[in-house]
């Protein structure tokens, strides 16, 4: 019989919700229902306004919140329910100098790349304070253009090969559908994942991880090569499903 994990850790994009929208009611209800047996983490790419858009307006105000950890930007910020909001415990924020190096390298990559388009839903670079974040085709674009943009991650990888080159101190990263994310050297989602490691006094075999980039290259496989046990799925439907065989102890992982 498996051992309940103690701590369950989600993507969010693509894995709780479609891009940039909002979980569906069902997910918010096992989400709930998690949290009243086990301390859950969601762990992605985007800002906490974008955690509290997509996930926390749909939960309410549940006593349970304090056992839900948020970690925007690929763990480089951490925040933590202290009833009644979320007090951020830590944030690894890049300097101003390598903010305005990474924007310029995003800016020049994707220009001589041919990869700055016109037709944009938005902003094509956000800063996160701990993390840029290239998107091809802004921040709101629609799930249908991003999937279309780059099927094979080609054009990212392109993207993402020219940027390190230019700032070798830096983490630069494949990030969702049509993003490329930089942070600090050393600091992706593994990184979160060490922390709530210390912070909870838990052991990676004590976690276990659903997300949909756990292919070499995802964003989501720093985990996985960490030793943490995983489960890919391919869109939120699945992580339902698989949430739901969890809570009622049929889950195989």
């Amino acid at each position: 019989m498996l051992v309940p994990p103690a701590l369950v850790l989600f993507d969010l994009d693509d894995t709780l919700a479609p891009s940039k929208s909002k979980i569906d009611p069902s997910m918010a209800e096992l989400l709930l229902r998690l949290l009243g047996q086990f301390q859950v983490c969601i762990i992605s790419g985007g800002r906490f306004e974008q955690f509290e858009h997509q996930v926390l307006t749909s939960l309410g105000d549940s006593d349970d919140l304090a056992r839900l950890h948020l970690m925007p930007t690929c763990g480089t910020q951490y925040y933590k329910w202290d009833s009644p909001g979320w007090t951020q415990v830590y944030a690894q924020n890049l300097t101003e100098a390598e903010k305005s190096s990474v924007i310029s390298a995003l800016t020049e990559g994707a220009k001589s790349l041919g990869l700055w388009e016109t037709e944009t839903w938005g902003p094509i670079i956000e800063d996160r304070g701990s993390q840029i974040t290239y998107s091809a085709l802004g921040q709101s674009a629609p799930i249908e253009a991003k999937v279309a943009w780059d099927p094979d991650g080609i054009k990212k990888e392109k993207l993402r090969s020219y940027v390190a080159a230019i700032v070798p101190g830096l983490e630069v990263r494949s990030g969702g559908s049509t993003s490329v994310d930089v942070t600090s050297k050393g600091i992706d989602k593994a990184y979160g994942v060490k922390q709530l490691e210390n912070l909870l006094d838990l052991s990676l075999d004590q976690m276990l991880f659903v997300g949909d980039r756990l292919d070499e290259g995802g964003n989501d496989y720093p985990v996985k090569a960490l030793g943490v046990s995983c489960v890919a799925v391919e869109d939120w439907h699945g992580t339902a499903d698989f949430v739901t065989q969890l809570l009622d102890g049929t889950a195989v992982y």
